[in-house]
């Protein structure tokens, strides 16, 4: 269908220009997720010549901007985030009708200021080029760093962080622009007319700051196969990816097929370990902070604590108790759309096929819009180790399972059955009667987290340079680098460089005898900001 058969259409940013798609094959509304009623303006689903265009004027981009000053890139990102600040109401407000998420203190005082914050992290990092890593042996007369891709990055953004994680605005686009890559943004269509008033701004501060033009593009919407050929397309230096661990093995496939690497964060359980002599010590305090951690956000974070080990005594009788009175009070809660509706209602059915039992709460849809009831679940460690897999299914909502182990050996199996998750917890007595437990548990829980977090809940995710949110596969496709936290993210769209002999006057300015830019360096094993 061409693009004049939907005259309402809200553009894309394609080549610099905000232009109708020029193939839009459908088109669709935001919703109310309170209520479910359609909202806002029409958006294109964007056709093949809308992704050839775009990678065209993303790959003659990508050259242009690999060689743009620093200073021009941190610029760029500095200036971005003022813009976002200085909208601050009408971008939370449109965020708040798009998604249902509170205001305050949700949006504004923590998403916001988080997504502006990580972006002048970003251009700090640029500024210092710490994100380069620059290595020097000169008796070997090699020099290295890390360097732009060369390539366009493709992002995906999700839908449960319409501002830290967008595919304008988040992580992910402030890493690959850092880096010195143009991006190819998809929206998520939970949160369209947000995304876009962001490009826009991100698009301003391009020109203002005189970046390439195609610095930045935004479809809204592709048909899945398109985008698993898209992702397939070797013009990509690499591909940004957040959301459902389906859509994301998919994209990996299809990525891994053409070598493009893939940063995908996809899905998981957070295990959290609740150790005898903590349960015994605190059980009340621990059942009112795991329903808090349950059900922020309605449960969807890709931190929330779904699977839970508790003692099988009278202290862990004590504590489900107490969590399940809290769950069977709780009034339903409002979920980002019906896909995420229709999906947790599967998941829970699933674990239920599996063994899972109801203790408290009602776990299944109800109300206007897309709501689900909280729901708590349990099985038996013995039946979870008999079907680990099974048991390990990521139910994005209000939703949380429990296993009940009777000792320390049966919990140590528990973390071994463990899938690769972005966190794993444990809390433990303040006497240090658990000690021992702790130690032998942590040290099969290990591996398997991307963060270990003691007598805290996985919900928290700080934007630090010493944070790794990611994990082992399957929450990540690549345990070695971190969706938060500058420099270490901006490294996933990167690639490291050796210089062999190369003359000073062809180098990088950080590799360079003279370090005009007076850059911490490591230099024959030693740090160091001075000349050679």
């Amino acid at each position: 269908m061409s693009a004049s058969a939907h005259p309402a259409l809200q553009p894309i940013l394609c080549a610099g220009q905000w232009r109708a798609s020029a193939d839009a094959s459908a088109s669709f509304r935001a919703s109310d997720p309170a209520s479910g009623a359609a909202i806002g303006p029409s958006f294109p689903r964007s056709g093949e010549v809308d992704v050839e265009q775009m990678l065209a004027a993303a790959s003659a981009a990508a050259p242009q901007l690999a060689h743009c000053p620093t200073t021009r890139i941190a610029d760029f990102l500095e200036a971005y985030a003022a813009a976002i600040e200085a909208e601050r109401e009408a971008l939370v407000a449109s965020a708040h009708a798009e998604t249902a998420l509170p205001i305050t203190p949700r949006l504004a005082e923590v998403e916001l200021p988080r997504t502006s914050g990580q972006l002048r992290q970003a251009a700090r990092a640029v500024r210092e080029c710490s994100w380069t890593q620059p290595v020097i042996d000169t008796q070997a007369g090699l020099r290295a760093h890390f360097a732009p891709l060369g390539k366009p990055v493709l992002v995906f953004g999700p839908n449960n962080f319409p501002f830290a994680f967008n595919a304008v605005a988040g992580s992910d686009f402030a890493s690959a622009i850092a880096a010195r890559n143009p991006v190819i943004a998809c929206a998520h269509p939970a949160h369209p007319a947000t995304t876009q008033r962001l490009a826009e701004l991100a698009h301003r501060a391009v020109l203002d700051c005189g970046l390439p033009d195609a610095t930045l593009q935004l479809f809204h919407a592709l048909d899945p196969a398109l985008g698993l050929r898209l992702a397939a397309d070797r013009r990509l230096g690499a591909i940004g990816f957040t959301g459902s661990r389906r859509a994301g093995l998919a994209l990996k496939a299809a990525a891994d097929g053409a070598g493009v690497p893939i940063h995908a964060e996809m899905s998981s359980v957070n295990p959290v370990f609740l150790l005898r002599g903590a349960v015994r010590e605190r059980a009340a305090t621990l059942a009112q902070e795991l329903f808090a951690s349950c059900t922020l956000g309605s449960g969807q974070f890709c931190t929330n604590p779904g699977l839970v080990m508790v003692t099988g005594d009278a202290a862990g009788d004590a504590l489900v108790g107490a969590l399940a009175q809290r769950f069977d009070a709780a009034p339903s809660m409002v979920l980002f759309g019906a896909g995420v509706q229709h999906q947790l209602v599967a998941a829970v059915a699933a674990l239920r096929q599996a063994g899972a039992r109801l203790v408290g709460g009602r776990a299944q849809a109800e109300g206007p819009g897309w709501r689900y009831a909280p729901g708590l679940l349990e099985v038996d460690a013995d039946q979870f180790l008999a079907q680990p897999l099974a048991l390990q299914q990521e139910a994005f909502g209000p939703v949380t399972l429990l296993v009940r182990y009777h000792d320390t050996a049966q919990a140590v199996a528990i973390a071994e059955a463990c899938e690769g998750n972005l966190t794993g917890s444990l809390h433990g007595a303040s006497d240090h009667s658990d000690d021992a437990d702790h130690a032998r548990i942590a040290r099969a829980l290990r591996p398997r987290v991307g963060r270990l977090i003691e007598d805290r809940w996985p919900t928290g995710v700080a934007v630090s340079a010493a944070m790794q949110h990611g994990g082992p596969y399957p929450s990540t496709s690549n345990a070695s680098f971190s969706a938060v936290g500058m420099p270490g993210a901006i490294r996933r769209f990167a690639q490291w460089q050796c210089y062999d002999h190369v003359r000073d006057e062809r180098l990088p300015d950080e590799l360079r005898d003279a370090n005009p830019l007076g850059i911490q360096r490591l230099v024959d094993g030693c740090w160091s900001d001075r000349a050679l």
